[in-house]
């Protein structure tokens, strides 16, 4: 092996192992994310065995939409454990009651529910499903601050991609809660979850996302659980 040879592969290893330490580094503050859980009361609450609750994602907004898959992920967490809750699915629920729950005709404000119950199918279908809470999420996951930038080339002994890049997602919901019986709205719940992205690039790209929906989804559910058990 010549002389010239040895220094090009102590200089490839040298470079592999600092970028080895960078990619660990970036691991570790990729898996942060900050969350915020707020619980703003307005009355008592309390649900039977025999009840449910149907959570809806607001759509009437002409700037953003809550996404369907963040909805379905905080009703499926609702009705996990020990302290689970009956949940009602969304779709199911818009189309059994279709076209009063559809984005255009959806209650906006608790005194639109009482007047909405007043239809005989309406108020007989939320009978048959048992529902005691209508719960409204909405909200979205912005992302913002991207710096850095990648590059990619392909060449006669290969390829790669080479740079750096970061951004910030922010993921802010609230949920408010009206109960069916008394046609009254008993509290919001409100999350912030907040995390850095990374992608790192030494030859192959390597996303590292902050899982702040997730994050977000889990802390709302949990709360939510908790209230309209009233905890």
């Amino acid at each position: 092996m010549t002389t010239d040879n040895s220094r090009k592969i102590k200089r490839i290893r040298g470079a592999l192992l600092q970028a080895t330490g960078a990619l660990a580094i970036i691991f570790t503050l990729g898996a942060c994310t900050t969350t915020t859980v707020d619980e703003f009361r307005q009355g008592a609450t309390g649900i039977e065995s025999h009840e449910s609750i149907v959570i809806l994602g607001r759509r009437q907004g002409s700037t953003y939409e809550t996404r369907e898959e963040f909805v379905n992920c905080v009703g499926q967490r609702v009705s996990r454990g020990a302290a689970g809750i009956r949940v009602i699915p969304e779709k199911e629920f818009i189309d059994s009651l279709f076209p009063w729950f559809e984005p255009r005709t959806a209650p906006l404000r608790t005194a639109d529910l009482q007047v909405l119950m007043e239809e005989p199918l309406v108020s007989q279908k939320i009978a048959d499903y048992g529902i005691r809470y209508i719960v409204w999420v909405d909200g979205q996951t912005e992302t913002s601050n991207r710096m850095g930038s990648i590059s990619c080339a392909v060449g006669p002994g290969g390829g790669g991609c080479f740079g750096f890049g970061s951004w910030e997602d922010d993921s802010n919901f609230d949920a408010r809660v009206w109960d069916v019986s008394s046609f009254a709205s008993v509290g919001t719940i409100s999350t912030d979850a907040t995390g850095q992205s990374y992608l790192p690039a030494v030859v192959v790209p390597i996303p590292l996302i902050a899982r702040v929906e997730a994050n977000a989804c889990n802390s709302l559910a949990v709360q939510l659980q908790q209230f309209v058990n009233g905890d």
